[in-house]
């Protein structure tokens, strides 16, 4: 009989290592999966959305916010008031359940007649995690005639509801939300007040009408903001009175029943503000269901296109081209101000504090509402056109006066690329991508699907080098590393050198490998490789990673609409498209759902809507995260080095129970 150990019985990992964690207790383990730590503002702000979202419905006209002196913080609306009788499946007050319950709310019911047709909220997750982080949170609500109030601390009921008749002069409808924020789970307990100024001050902006008040108890400060004139006054106010080339262009348009395209929902549009001016500072400012994204996304991805399609057709109607320029986007969009809000039905943005705008279907919604408006716009103003075409045409000159002085630096380069590259046509580094796809039949899809003006492919076979211990003067040794620094126009190099990137060939390099776990083994192999060997690549951030969809969705014919492969590219996308699907009255055992492997079974098309096209695809880029160069090094070292199976197992064993095991 054996006398060898297991190891297992030595690591303390067993049956009873594995926790399920309850409630909303994830959000107090992983605070920062759910919402910004640096501060509470954007846990105060779920609940300010929640106002605000009333009044876009039409149910409000007044929000109030009040800092009081206790370090509490109370967002009161005029509202119809949350919903405080028992829930028919759950047997327990919905105000509680939309407290307590993570994914629970009234925006998920997005069909016909239900509570919130256009709302910020997709993920139900909002003020369960403001109560999930306060150390004490009260609701009051004003409803059907009657009071209720339930009160809450660290997220558990403490106070249960209660009701009363209101008085019989008090006709009030609404919610008071009152929030202690538990100062263990943020940076710093103290709420930044500018930042919240131009928060409110946004939704009155964006809420003609409405009447939102800021109330500092402290110093008895009171401020108002409420806007007749919108977004007009907004952008010329944020331009800080630069002069404008042209008259602004303003517009706004929504899906309706006589709209032709079915691919929107009825209410599904934008409305938008856009100046041009030669000089001075630009605001842009972008909103989704009156969510701020100041990361942008694909509306304003679509507006980008709107502008540009419409203006390049007056060019061209006009014949003021000049022979041997070509107008590319941003040439547009190099000396644009504007404000544009979206509504969409079913928002998709990236990651809970909903900063970027992640819906595909948002690009063509705000692109061919715009577009059309600026081109009949143009047409009917000419000599304005003329003069926006004139300032486009002068961008478009010295972007290629630019591209033309790196071709020469370059130039004796270009006869050695390696031959299996498929290069692009233009010489604007800044604009070029270079694509490394993991296999020959991927490959051959990117090369199809491609926009040929600015985006290489260069196939890989098999699997790379682990080049973390290889020497300088091996690497070239292999095939695939030489291709990939031949192709990029760059040496080997290390972080302290004189590096010469006048031959650099491309502005972005993407690495495009499938969503399983190969493909995520031929990442880690290709960062390896920049990190180790190309720092000051990643340094300057020309390095991405590419992320293919996740899933497929096959649809049936239904309605108006043929046969559908939809691509999800995550379980967010997933959900929504389900969701779409169930509105236009498709059974789930209609559909099928299969998770999404390899990029070679995609046909080219597909590969270019959902992981090339910049406007819908997501590109992760590479810098270094919490840990400075040096720490990097010793955990690549670790995980990378030959010799250190021991310290891998370690970490391993220590570290296995955070992983998200794709399986």
């Amino acid at each position: 009989m054996s006398t060898k150990k297991s190891n297992a019985g030595n690591t303390g990992y067993s049956e009873a290592s594995i926790k399920v964690l309850k409630g909303l207790e994830p959000v107090r383990q992983r605070p920062g999966m759910y919402t910004r730590t640096e501060n509470p503002l954007h846990i105060i702000q779920e609940v300010i959305d929640n106002a605000s979202d009333e009044a876009l419905g039409g149910y409000g006209k007044r929000i109030t916010v009040t800092l009081h002196a206790d370090h509490s913080v109370s967002v009161e609306d005029d509202g119809r008031g949350i919903p405080f009788g028992l829930h028919p499946d759950e047997k327990v007050p919905v105000v509680e359940i939309v407290f307590t319950r993570l994914h629970a709310g009234g925006k998920f019911d997005k069909a016909a007649g239900g509570a919130y047709t256009f709302s910020g909220g997709l993920h139900g997750v909002g003020v369960s995690v403001t109560n999930a982080l306060s150390t004490r949170l009260d609701v009051t609500v004003w409803r059907d005639g009657k009071v209720a109030e339930i009160g809450f601390s660290d997220g558990n009921v403490t106070r249960p509801l209660t009701t009363r008749n209101a008085a019989r002069d008090d006709k009030k409808t609404g919610t008071r939300v009152t929030a202690w924020a538990d100062p263990r789970y943020f940076d710093s307990p103290n709420l930044p007040l500018g930042e919240l100024q131009r928060l409110l001050r946004s939704k009155a902006v964006l809420l003609p009408g409405v009447e939102v008040e800021l109330i500092v108890e402290k110093t008895g400060e009171r401020q108002s903001w409420k806007y007749e004139d919108g977004l007009r006054g907004y952008l010329l106010e944020g331009m800080g009175g630069a002069d404008l080339l042209i008259p602004l262009f303003e517009g706004e348009r929504y899906a309706d029943a006589r709209t032709t395209d079915d691919t929107f929902a009825e209410g599904e549009g934008a409305t938008w503000v856009v100046a041009w001016s030669e000089e001075g500072s630009l605001t842009r400012e972008s909103y989704v269901n009156l969510i701020p994204t100041p990361a942008g996304g694909t509306h304003e991805s679509g507006l980008r296109d709107g502008l540009f399609q419409a203006v390049k057709s007056f060019v061209e109607l006009h014949n003021l081209q000049p022979k041997g320029v070509k107008l590319l986007p941003e040439d547009v969009f190099a000396r644009v101000s504007f404000v544009l809000s979206a509504k969409v039905l079913d928002p998709q943005f990236q990651g809970q504090i909903k900063e970027r705008l992640n819906s595909r279907d948002a690009v063509k919604l705000v692109s061919s509402f715009s577009r059309p408006a600026l081109e009949l716009w143009l047409n009917q103003h000419v000599e304005h056109g003329k003069k926006l075409a004139d300032l486009v045409i002068k961008q478009a000159q010295a972007r290629t006066r630019a591209g033309q002085k790196v071709e020469k630096r370059k130039s004796s380069g270009v006869a050695v690329l390696p031959g299996k590259l498929t290069d692009c046509e233009s010489t604007d580094i800044g604009r070029n991508e270079l694509f490394l796809v993991e296999g020959d039949s991927a490959g051959g899809s990117a090369k199809m699907g491609r926009d040929k003006e600015y985006q290489a492919i260069l196939p890989l076979r098999g699997k790379v080098l682990n080049t973390w211990e290889t020497e300088r003067d091996r690497l070239f040794a292999n095939n695939e590393v030489h291709d990939i620094s031949v192709a990029i126009g760059v040496d080997p190099h290390s972080p302290d050198d004189t590096v010469d990137l006048s031959n650099l060939r491309y502005g972005k390099i993407c690495i495009l490998s499938d969503a399983d776990v190969d493909g995520s083994h031929i990442q880690v192999l290709l960062l390896t490789l920049f990190f180790k060997h190309f720092p000051q690549l990643i340094e300057r951030g020309h390095v991405c990673v590419a992320r293919p969809p996740l899933f497929r969705v096959d649809a049936p014919a239904r309605a108006k609409k043929p046969a559908q492969k939809l691509y999800a590219l995550d379980e967010g996308e997933l959900e929504a498209i389900l969701d779409k699907l169930r509105k236009d009255g498709v059974r789930e055992t209609q559909w099928t759902i299969s998770r999404f492997k390899g990029l070679g079974e995609m046909s080219a098309e597909q590969l270019w809507d959902t992981t090339m096209n910049p406007d819908t695809r997501r590109l992760s880029p590479i810098a270094l995260g919490d840990l400075d160069y040096e720490a990097t090094v010793a955990r690549m070292t670790m995980l990378m080095g030959k010799g250190e199976a021991a310290s891998r197992r370690s970490w391993l064993e220590e570290k296995g129970n955070e992983v998200e095991a794709d399986i």
